[in-house]
């Protein structure tokens, strides 16, 4: 690899060929700031944030860091007079035409423009801009579009196209341009698939997830009302970063402790319904596989996915499995088993989920999921929303006791654990599978093949004598790729697929912590986030679902054994093609 010499402010750093101003800086352990640029996503030089001074032999010049590239010999100055006040101006420009309410805003204190401004001074309006005033749009179920409090930095343009879908991009021109979609359609009448992924790069307020926190504390609140709430494999590897925690630890106790705090009457783990979820999938795979089924069998637990799919290869829906998504099984169980166990009416039963998914807003209000005749959960909130939970109630996170989930849909296996990464879920089925097929207890479980947060991976599994290639896909721009190959007469000849909406699976989902740019560009935050369960997988007692005392207690006290019509009344679904754009 070529190598060029660079000094910044001073210091003197050996980069890469064809790296930019900003990349040199970053070696040389100084952060530039920046509000549009996103490594390999958006690399536009729009903000001007990022102005810095350099010098190749001519004397010193403006240029923005973000996209200029670095020479031999080269000096930059981050940090001069010039240039703090060329950032300086800047923001107080962006914030003439900004609504500040910033006390209001779910990103206070969380904002990288706000951060900005308090870093550089920034305190009163310099400026009088254009100030147009737009409508909010809550068409959605999982977010919310301000666009008093979009900078137009296009990250969220950019992660759209990202995941293919493109449903989003810039409107107008000059003093006019907002973003939007095209012919000003609500994003409820696109084709989004409410992964959620604009929301986590946003640097301000101008996309948020719809906050459903007022409606768990009015439940709460009310006595007639039993509140439960079940949370998903990859929120203890990601709620301590809200609280300060390092990236990646596993705070599964405290959770459970929090979340008990509240109020809630009973705290489960949705690893139970994942737990179901691979008994279901895995016999559902054998008999297709053995009775001339469609193949390949695609997984079904993330909703951005399925909505993805019911969109874009509506012709294709017969290859997700029937199987509905750890959510929505252990709503399924709390309203109808636990239900009666506790001799609960369903009616008074208010099921919360805590999901690193803004999809799961929208998958609790789909058809087919209510197996009591009620829905199957009531409300879903994302990790962020049970932070600020957390903090309005004053709970010292932190400080608490690890405390354990509530049985009996509390319990799970290592296997339940890596739903949250991609690959996970393929790996828990085929270890479920491998045993049932071959009739043993297999002793060579973990799937390596299958790890890594690489958009598409291949590979071949052992179910007992046979052979099967699997491919694990996350993502919509992978999942395009894998429906492709499909539609074209499965070349690879899959004969099972995990497919994720979100790149790098639900630890990366549009609903987890919010992380500044810098730190999403220099830190591998999906592969991070999966360690913590993969090390809690390696740690279980118990690593196969179907081992697990208290699905085998469910399955045979109430659904009868597996595979049973009791079970695939209350844990499969349905799914429906859907119009890419509908009216108002």
């Amino acid at each position: 690899m070529d190598m060029i010499n660079v000094k910044i402010n001073g210091i003197a750093v050996s980069v890469p060929k064809g790296s930019t101003v900003l990349e040199a800086a970053r070696k040389a352990g100084i952060e530039i700031p920046t509000l549009c640029y996103m490594k390999d996503k958006n690399e536009i030089g729009a903000c001007r944030i990022c102005m810095v001074e350099v010098n190749e032999g001519r004397g010193f010049r403006m240029v923005t860091a973000c996209v200029y590239p670095a020479s031999d010999g080269m000096e930059v100055i981050t940090n001069s007079e010039k240039v703090q006040k060329s950032r300086k101006t800047t923001l107080e420009l962006i914030l003439s035409t900004h609504d500040k309410k910033c006390l209001s805003c779910a990103r206070s204190t969380n904002c990288e423009l706000q951060k900005l401004c308090r870093d550089y001074g920034v305190e009163d309006d310099t400026f009088e801009g254009f100030k147009p005033v737009y409508e909010l749009d809550y068409s959605t179920p999982h977010l919310v579009r301000d666009n008093n409090k979009c900078i137009l930095c296009r990250r969220c343009v950019a992660v759209c196209k990202e995941q293919y879908v493109s449903v989003i991009g810039a409107n107008d021109r000059g003093i006019d341009t907002n973003i939007g979609q095209a012919f000003e359609l609500s994003l409820n009448s696109t084709p989004c698939i409410s992964c959620g992924q604009c929301t986590a790069v946003c640097p301000t307020g101008a996309l948020t997830e719809k906050d459903d926190t007022d409606k768990i504390w009015d439940a709460l609140a009310d006595p007639t009302k039993t509140v439960v709430v079940q949370t998903a494999p990859s929120v203890r590897a990601t709620l301590g970063e809200c609280f300060g925690m390092p990236i990646g630890t596993n705070v599964e106790g405290k959770m459970v402790a929090a979340l008990k705090r509240l109020g809630f009457n009973k705290v489960f783990d949705t690893d139970f319904g994942a737990d179901l979820t691979i008994v279901e999938e895995a016999n559902e795979l054998i008999e297709r596989v053995k009775n001339g089924g469609t193949l390949p069998m695609i997984t079904s637990c993330s909703p951005g996915w399925v909505k993805f799919c019911e969109f874009y290869y509506p012709d294709m829906l017969k290859h997700l499995s029937s199987c509905k998504s750890p959510q929505q099984m252990t709503g399924a169980v709390i309203k109808t088993y636990w239900a009666e166990k506790e001799g609960i009416d369903v009616k008074d039963i208010v099921s919360v989920s805590v999901m690193p998914c803004t999809a799961k807003k929208f998958e609790i209000g789909r058809e087919d999921q209510s197996a009591a005749g009620v829905p199957d959960v009531d409300i879903a909130i994302t990790t962020r929303e049970l932070s600020r939970m957390i903090m309005r109630a004053g709970i010292n996170f932190t400080n608490l006791p690890d405390e354990e989930f509530d049985s009996p849909l509390g319990e799970d296996t290592g296997a339940a654990v890596i739903f949250g990464a991609t690959g996970g879920v393929m790996e828990a089925a085929l270890r479920t599978a491998n045993d049932w097929i071959s009739g043993r207890d297999n002793a060579d479980i973990d799937y390596t093949a299958v790890r890594g947060t690489m958009g598409l991976k291949q590979a071949t599994a052992k179910l007992g004598d046979m052979e099967v290639k699997v491919a694990v896909a996350s993502s919509a721009s992978a999942a395009k790729v894998v429906m492709d190959k499909i539609k074209s007469g499965n070349p690879d000849g899959w004969t099972f697929v995990e497919i994720m909406g979100c790149p790098g699976g639900c630890v990366n989902g549009g609903g987890q912590p919010i992380q500044p740019q810098y730190i999403r560009d220099t830190v591998d935050l999906k592969s991070v986030r999966a360690k913590a369960l993969y090390d809690a997988d390696i740690a279980s007692k118990l690593r196969k679902s179907h081992e697990s005392p208290a699905v085998k207690a469910l399955y045979d006290g109430w659904y009868n054994g597996f595979g049973g019509h009791k079970a695939h009344h209350d844990l499969h679904t349905s799914y429906v093609a859907r119009k890419k754009y509908r009216p108002e």
